[in-house]
């Protein structure tokens, strides 16, 4: 009976029965019985599975959603993961992702500040806490990342072209987008309904399994959303991204 760790992080107990519901709907042709679903000491979510095609699901599970590499000696070189950002106040020279590493011991993977200056900022010595306002770095954003250095105690990453693209294209949309922690798509749906800005919204992209942003339509100030929504979505974590502020930042910053 295998037991896997899903490349994403549950934020209440609730969403076990959301992630079970899930798993089995999307699992519903395979022969497979979810036994177990939990989380682990960090959030991640830990399923316990049987059945025939044992393989296929496990094979879907990599592909849909990612596994956790869990043990160190599982992470290559080079290869592209998902990390949730951590301890982003305890630090003014890197930045901490949690990568699902539990063995030999819990290992973050770290982006060093003059890393993100250049990936972000075309080099600029722009502080880590003014980066992390102009992108909306929060605790437990998910971001892309790519290993570039594994050692036993010690994991060096870069932001991901995949990511780089990401926050490229929402720069050139214009549009202010609301990153949503710790909700699903139906409960953000619902949020915005009751919060009557469904009219200020264009579209809602997934980042993970409770890790959204929402688009909002040209010209509507995804800061002025926020009391607005959060009081509808009570225990999570709101941050926004606004491309004008980015564009208007970087081309006084030299002046």
């Amino acid at each position: 009976m295998p037991t896997v760790t899903l490349l994403s992080k549950l934020y209440n107990d609730q969403q076990i029965t959301l992630v079970e519901t899930q798993l089995k709907t999307t699992l519903k042709g395979l022969k497979i019985k979810i036994e177990k679903v939990e989380a682990t000491p960090r959030g991640w979510i830990q399923i316990n599975f049987s059945g025939e095609d044992e393989k296929a699901a496990l094979n879907y599970l990599e592909e849909e959603i990612g596994l956790c590499p869990v043990h160190i000696e599982n992470l290559k070189k080079f290869s592209t993961t998902k990390g949730y950002i951590t301890g982003l106040s305890r630090s003014k020279d890197e930045l901490c992702l949690d990568i699902g590493i539990t063995s030999p011991k819990n290992m973050n993977a770290i982006i060093p500040l003059q890393q993100l200056q250049a990936q972000l900022a075309n080099g600029m010595k722009i502080t880590l806490k003014k980066l992390a306002e102009l992108f909306g770095f929060c605790e437990n954003l998910p971001l892309t990342v790519k290993i570039t250095s594994t050692k036993e105690n010690h994991v060096e990453a870069v932001i991901a072209e995949t990511q780089l693209k990401l926050y490229r294209k929402w720069t050139k949309s214009l549009l202010d987008r609301l990153i949503i922690l710790g909700a699903s798509q139906q409960e953000i749906n619902t949020a915005l309904k009751d919060s009557r800005c469904k009219n200020d919204i264009v579209s809602t992209e997934q980042l993970g399994l409770f890790e959204h942003a929402v688009a909002c339509k040209l010209g509507t100030d995804a800061v002025g959303l926020i009391p607005k929504i959060g009081r509808n979505l009570p225990n999570t974590t709101l941050s926004v991204f606004k491309p004008k502020t980015i564009i208007d930042f970087f081309q006084n910053f030299n002046i």
